[in-house]
């Protein structure tokens, strides 16, 4: 029989869940286990119930008494020493993998996977074939998925396979795939844990697991991070691809596998170079027959970008693995690598493709603070823009738009000044966009609710301001159709 389902028995009689875990520790405690300090955790779990040895046990990575693990795992731990979960000596348990809670849409689930490097400073070089479980990476990528129902899903690089879970719950069946044995079976491992069903983890390299296949939803956190592709290689973030080809490969092979009107979406790091726009560059990544939207969301210099990955590699003296020499040619080499291909920083963000339409690409940066998650937005964008497609001015002059209840107008300018400076339209909720208006545009914005028309507003607003009523519906439709893609406007047709 498995030990899958009496651990989860074991984990759900425990209540060890995400919000429980949290309850317990603190805030300050769980900030701390954040940065990889456990102290304040250990401080605040010393009662011995069954939640406070698993914790200690999995996510403070603490060894527990054996008649503590006995009672937090009845029947089980001699079990999941066998399978590699714990290691057991004469009085003591200690964890081999991590068994960790998480909040994924309104349920509980548990993360099997490689332990947490580093905690407390301590010296830790992973090994090539390292599984991460829940990292910031992999709460990004949930939270910019699309969660609208759909037949086939492929999670590209599963992982863990924390992707392919929440795939489960609104696809029909999920193919999840990865290049490391390892990480597919911790995946089948998490699927069973989690007793959740349709997933077929297959192994190989990007998308040759499932060549001349179609899907309608693809969602990936490749392995991106830039780097010259020399030395040792750690399976979940080095490609072997150098520089950033390994992300321009994985959006330009999105066409073979997206079904018609499917959804790719990715999480990555591009170079900057230097004299060249970063998205003029992506731009030629991007298939002219589908629509897209790359939201660069941070820059980052690239001596902060190289001493970011050596240490996530334990390269780092303090860690006492490696000599301040040796550190120092790894990072010169980098530093100079990067600078050989023109870079002059790294960018992050997310790149989302909607398979056919017209190739309307919109790239911008946005790193001001968001709404979590941001799916609906991401997707919403697109469909939008889908949807614009059909509509002629005709069509747009006769719809009838409502603006987004949390839009709200901002002025600036001297105090006493009978007109503002600055006028802003704001959004409160998901991508929170903010953009300038002229007080033609504020007027339009303000004035729909859904009872008149575009041309009627239009029309109205010539009258009021002396203006030609063709020129103004020429200038101002184009103003109103972009205000409809940003989400300031919904539209009312009929």
């Amino acid at each position: 029989m498995s030990w899958t389902g009496p651990l989860r028995d074991a984990l759900v009689a425990a209540d060890f869940t995400y919000d429980r875990v949290v309850e317990l520790l603190g805030e300050e405690a769980h900030r701390a286990l954040g940065r990889n300090e456990t102290l304040p955790g250990l401080r605040a779990t010393t009662g011995g119930t069954p939640l406070e040895t698993l914790t200690r046990l999995f996510l403070l990575q603490a060894p527990v008494a054996t008649a503590a693990a006995e009672a937090a795992l009845p029947g089980l731990v001699d079990r999941l020493g066998v399978a590699g979960v714990l290691a057991q000596s004469v009085a003591e348990v200690r964890a081999r993998l991590d068994c960790r809670p998480y909040a994924a849409d309104d349920h509980d689930l548990w993360l099997l996977s490689d332990l947490t490097p580093g905690l407390d400073g301590q010296p830790t070089r992973v090994g090539a074939d390292h599984v991460l479980g829940i990292s910031s990476a992999a709460t990004s990528l949930a939270q910019l998925t699309s969660r609208e129902p759909v037949r086939r899903a492929l999670d590209l690089g599963t992982g863990c396979g924390v992707q392919a879970l929440h795939l489960a719950t609104h696809a029909e069946s999920v193919v999840a795939t990865d290049v490391n044995e390892r990480a597919l079976w911790l995946t089948r491992l998490n699927a069973e844990l989690n007793e959740v069903g349709g997933i077929e983890p297959r192994r190989g390299s990007f998308y040759e697991p499932v060549a001349q296949e179609r899907f309608d939803l693809v969602t990936t956190n490749p392995p991106f991070v830039i780097s010259p592709a020399t030395g040792e290689r750690l399976v979940y973030r080095d490609s072997g691809l150098p520089g950033d080809q390994v992300v321009e490969h994985v959006v330009r092979g999105l066409s073979d596998v997206l079904a018609d009107g499917g959804t790719g979406q990715v999480l990555a790091n591009w170079m900057v170079l230097r004299r060249r726009p970063w998205d003029e560059r992506l731009a030629e990544w991007l298939d002219p027959g589908h629509d897209a939207w790359v939201v660069q969301r941070e820059l980052v210099d690239l001596p902060t970008y190289v001493e970011l990955w050596l240490k996530d590699a334990g390269h780092h003296p303090a860690t006492g693995l490696t000599s301040v020499a040796e550190y120092h040619q790894r990072y010169d080499t980098w530093l100079s690598w990067l600078e050989e291909q023109g870079a002059e920083a790294v960018g992050f963000g997310w790149i989302t493709v909607r398979a056919g339409g017209a190739g309307a690409h919109r790239l911008e940066d946005w790193p001001y603070d968001v709404e979590q998650p941001i799916a609906p937005d991401l997707t919403g964008l697109l469909d939008r823009t889908a949807g614009l497609r059909h509509l002629d001015d005709a069509a747009l002059l006769a719809a009838r738009p409502v603006t987004r209840v949390d839009v709200r107008q901002e002025t600036y300018g001297a105090a006493g000044a009978e007109d503002p400076e600055e006028i802003v339209l704001r959004q409160q909720r998901l991508l929170r966009r903010a953009r300038r208006a002229d007080t033609v545009e504020a007027a339009l914005v303000g004035a729909f609710d859904g009872d008149l028309t575009v041309g009627q507003v239009l029309d109205a607003l010539g009258q009021l301001l002396d203006r030609d009523a063709g020129e103004l519906r020429a200038a101002y439709l184009p103003v109103v159709r972009e205000l409809v893609i940003e989400g300031f406007l919904t539209l009312a047709t009929g």
